[in-house]
């Protein structure tokens, strides 16, 4: 199974991109893994909420493929325990999925044809991160997924 993880606009914060990059070297030696971006949409200050989202659903819906399974990061998506989050990618593992696809959404969240195609939600937080910080809090509990499915010390209960 391949891992993707979908954002939304590049990562602006130089710390974020050194540890996001971090993670995703240390993920490549578990799960095939790839973080796609898609650019930021052009004058979205003379666009409502909607439209930008409306805008940002169709670049992330052209990023899947048929087969894809696809699972939206948010707020109100299901909350695990890393360990409880290991074993939901084991189960996708198990499936025999070809990609599993999570997205990142943009500061309006999702339109309502993602959300028509996704698969499920997954909230990391009750608070609220920047959606740059999330990148990095994602990849790093993916990696810890991989790590506790791999019985290694990286996490400690």
């Amino acid at each position: 199974m391949k891992v993707v993880l979908v954002v939304i606009g590049k990562t602006d914060e130089q710390y974020l991109e050194k540890g996001i990059s971090k993670f995703i070297d240390r993920l490549k030696h578990y799960v095939p893994f790839e973080m796609k971006v898609i650019t930021d949409i052009k004058n979205t200050k003379n666009m409502k909420a909607l439209q930008q989202k409306q805008k940002e659903g169709e670049l992330i819906l052209a990023q899947l493929q048929s087969g894809d399974e696809l699972i939206l990061l948010d707020e109100g998506g299901k909350s695990f325990s890393s360990r409880g989050f290991s074993n939901f990618m084991e189960q996708k593992m198990l499936r025999g999925l070809k990609r599993l696809v999570f997205v990142i959404g943009g500061p309006y969240g999702f339109s309502d044809e993602v959300y028509k195609k996704s698969n499920g939600k997954v909230s990391l937080s009750a608070m609220t991160f920047s959606h740059q910080m999330v990148r990095l809090i994602f990849v790093e509990q993916i990696y810890r997924a991989f790590t506790i499915l791999k019985n290694q010390p990286y996490h400690h209960d």
